[in-house]
């Protein structure tokens, strides 16, 4: 193994790749065998890996630096030569699915792997190779135009992350400097995000049409493996939202207003939970490292192992700069069985959160990549990944001392307070997706106008002040999942009514809590999402009452902290 930085890039091959798939094909349809077929699978499998492996690497370095203009190519390069191979994976999968060896392949590892191949067979087929490559490239277009956007604030030059610490400043006037910063940001590059959405919903909705969708959501629920529920089950949990969370969130905001000691709580005042101001880490990145490597091994030896890992090999990229891509995630490098964590620290308690959120992801990964055969299998759908990161957040909590010194209770009550909160926003994401993908040719007006509809019926607290791009309905197109990742965002939501169980059980008998979890995290994507939340011993979202019997104990703990 060797670190991060030392990783050789080079372009694949992909012909070699091309090779190995035709030959496999044929294997498959003349294997007279189970161990034929196995062979063959495990072999596009090893090649896979080499590829897969240096296209995360070219995606991570051109993430944290969306100028560069080698990094910029090779993904560009990347993606149209891997929509060019739809053709032949589709062979391959058509090879394997339809072979009669694969009930045999079923039992040795489950039936998921299949149910992922054919929502596969149904999204992707090389009559919308041209609209996959386009998609790609609008996507890059919003990495870079994002990327490049900065302000000066007082003397800095800031990006979004850069204002974020601003908005949490003890200050009002700063805080209302800042989020006019902030909104003029988007208020400046919102003509080129409007045209590039535009673009990409119209790609998408032309995608499913070829592909026999009546619209694109039912193609990209198929495309997200939601093999478990419909749109209609969404729309049940949200309202779960809106009556049970909406109300117990608006009674937090009132509270909030009364400690922070003002009129009216507005938009900037928001990420401001206490007057004295937000619990603030303690140390450099550096340290903040070497911290989170003690939590991680007094927390478990499992997770020891995970990080002391992580850190040996150098597996981050955690500080903002310009020209870094928005947001934080974690990726893999399968050939080395190596997790990576990206992120844009920025000085406040959000860096931490960072530190237990993606390393929930990545040590879920780490478990996974030396213990399940099949790689594919080795993460799941984002309902369960996320699952994976939110408990992390809440397992932490008795390490937050090393972070905060004394503020780490301030700290907890904070954090709880803004799993609670973002709740709301999570759903309003998710129905806004909705309803742009039922009217793909709704002008950017009309999108401004239903994200504020929107947003006043699931966040009826949120107050721009008279910020015009805001309160005409901008505020949208500050999440990259809604360009990026269609559809994904309802995850969140789903993910935290689980972690909200783990945290209440991990108070009760945190052994138990946490043999559950483990659990769940070693299973990866081998079954679906109903049988995993069965694995993790996890009540199911989606059924009535068990949001309200969830966030019960959540917002009682909440008034007595806060």
């Amino acid at each position: 193994m060797i670190k991060f930085s030392e990783m050789p890039y080079r372009r694949p091959d992909i012909e070699a790749l091309k090779t190995v798939l035709r030959d496999a094909a044929g294997r498959v349809t003349a294997a007279r065998g189970y161990e034929e077929v196995r062979s063959a699978y495990f072999d596009v499998q090893q090649k896979r890996t080499e590829v897969s492996t240096l296209f995360s690497i070219a995606h991570v370095r051109n993430t944290m630096n969306a100028m560069d203009a080698y990094y910029d190519g090779e993904v560009r390069w990347l993606r149209e030569e891997t929509a060019k191979m739809i053709p032949l994976n589709t062979a391959w999968e058509k090879a394997l699915t339809g072979s009669p060896f694969r009930g045999d392949f079923e039992r040795e590892f489950g039936p998921q792997l299949f149910r992922l191949m054919d929502a596969d067979l149904l999204t992707r087929d090389e009559k919308i190779i041209a609209e996959t490559i386009r998609e790609g490239e609008l996507c890059q277009e919003y990495r870079k135009v994002t990327s490049q956007a900065v302000t000066d604030f007082r003397g800095e030059s800031c990006n979004f992350y850069g204002l974020l610490k601003h908005m949490q400043s003890t200050d009002r006037q700063e805080r209302k400097e800042a989020f006019e910063a902030w909104a003029g940001l988007y208020g400046k590059i919102s003509p080129q995000l409007d045209e590039q959405y535009s673009e990409l919903v119209t790609l998408r909705a032309k995608m499913a049409q070829k592909m026999g969708f009546p619209s694109y959501t039912e193609m990209a629920y198929l495309s997200r493996n939601r093999f478990d529920y419909t749109r209609e089950d969404a729309a049940r949990f949200r309202e779960q939202i809106r009556t049970v969370v909406t109300p117990a969130v608006a009674e937090i905001r009132e509270r909030q207003r009364v400690h922070l000691g003002i009129d009216k709580l507005r938009f900037y005042d928001e990420s401001l939970k206490f007057r004295e101001g937000n619990a603030r880490p303690i140390g450099t990145t550096q340290e903040l490292v070497d911290k989170a490597q003690r939590m991680y091994r007094a927390m478990s030896p499992e997770t020891g192992e995970f990080f002391d890992f992580m850190k040996e090999y150098q597996l981050f990229d955690l500080e903002t700069r310009p020209g870094k891509h928005m947001g934080g995630y974690m990726t893999r490098f399968p050939a080395y069985q190596a997790p990576f964590i990206f992120s844009n620290f920025n000085g406040t308690d959000a860096d931490v959160d960072v530190l237990t959120h993606e390393a929930g992801h990545a040590f879920q990964g780490y478990l996974s990549m030396r213990s399940i055969p099949v790689s594919a299998l080795c993460g799941s759908t984002s309902e369960i990944n996320e699952i994976h990161s939110m408990s992390m957040e809440h397992f932490a909590y008795p390490w937050m001392d090393l972070f905060f010194g004394d503020q780490s209770e301030q700290y907890i009550t904070g954090h709880l307070v803004g799993a609670l909160e973002t709740i709301p926003y999570l759903v309003s994401v998710d129905e806004f997706q909705h309803r742009v993908y039922e009217a793909p040719g709704m002008s950017a007006a009309d999108r401004r106008h239903v994200w504020r509809e929107i947003e006043q019926k699931y966040m009826p607290w949120r107050d721009y002040d008279g910020n015009a791009f805001l309160s005409e309905g901008g505020f949208w197109m500050q999440k990259l999942h809604v360009f990026l990742y269609p559809f994904y965002y309802i995850e969140y939501a789903l993910a935290q009514i689980c972690a909200f169980q783990y945290y209440t059980r991990m108070k009760e008998d945190r052994a138990a809590a946490w043999a559950d979890y483990l659990r769940l995290c070693r299973a990866g994507g081998t079954k679906g999402y109903f049988e995993l939340l069965e694995t993790g011993n996890l009540l199911n979202p989606f059924r009535d009452g068990t949001v309200e019997k969830t966030v019960a104990p959540i917002v009682e703990e909440i008034r007595g902290r806060y």
